[in-house]
């Protein structure tokens, strides 16, 4: 952009273009929340603490396709790719157009695909990328905070789409989340990492193999 460009912009934009070079992926995810404060949750990326742990107990030799719902700017994207097995995929899905717009301009890996839509269509999405199911499913979406209906749908959703023997990993501020996974999850293992803004409550939902009790 020419200074004369620059110049016959609105303030309010070019402050805007000023702050997200200023501050990188920090402005905008931060440009997010204040849009939709609902649908993000909380105006600060997890920590690597929480990164580290939420990913632990995945079996990444027997990962081929991991779903992410709110991805924002890519926080636990990078971390999963480094990963994830040179013929797996990694899709995320977002409601909010500036993250998914975000992240396929700053993620250039062939096993990425950013899809601006909603999570309770995951089944639909999975099978459109050539899958029948998914390994494991990663939100951080603010089940406490969704309209009526969604986070119940979500949640069973889930639940279809992952294969037996993988699971639903969830990283909350609230109890709320492991209410909508234990519909469907019977074995649910938990954490919390205090190295959070704020403090994080982690969740494994287990779907279970045929045979299990």
């Amino acid at each position: 952009m020419t200074s004369s460009e620059l110049a016959r912009e609105p303030f309010s934009r070019r402050m805007k273009t000023r702050m997200r070079r200023m501050l990188g992926p920090w402005g905008v995810f931060f440009e997010g929340f204040v849009k939709n404060p609902v649908m993000v949750g909380s105006v600060i990326p997890s920590s690597r603490f929480t990164i580290e742990k939420m990913l632990g107990p995945v079996k990444w030799d027997e990962c081929q396709l991991f779903v992410e719902y709110g991805p924002g700017v890519g926080t636990f994207c990078r971390p999963i790719l480094d990963r994830l097995r040179r013929d797996g995929m990694l899709i995320v899905i977002d409601t909010n157009r500036l993250y998914i717009d975000y992240l396929n301009a700053t993620i250039s890996d062939s096993r990425f695909v950013a899809i601006h839509g909603s999570a309770a269509d995951v089944e639909d999405i999975v099978r459109a990328h050539g899958h029948t199911h998914a390994d494991y499913v990663l939100s951080g979406l603010p089940f406490s905070t969704l309209p009526e209906g969604v986070g119940p749908a979500i949640a069973d959703a889930t639940h279809r789409v992952i294969r037996p023997g993988g699971a639903f990993l969830v990283y909350q501020f609230s109890a709320r989340a492991r209410d909508y996974m234990a519909r469907n999850f019977k074995r649910i293992d938990e954490d919390f990492v205090a190295l959070n803004v704020p403090p994080c409550k982690l969740y494994w939902g287990w779907k279970d193999t045929p045979g299990d009790a």
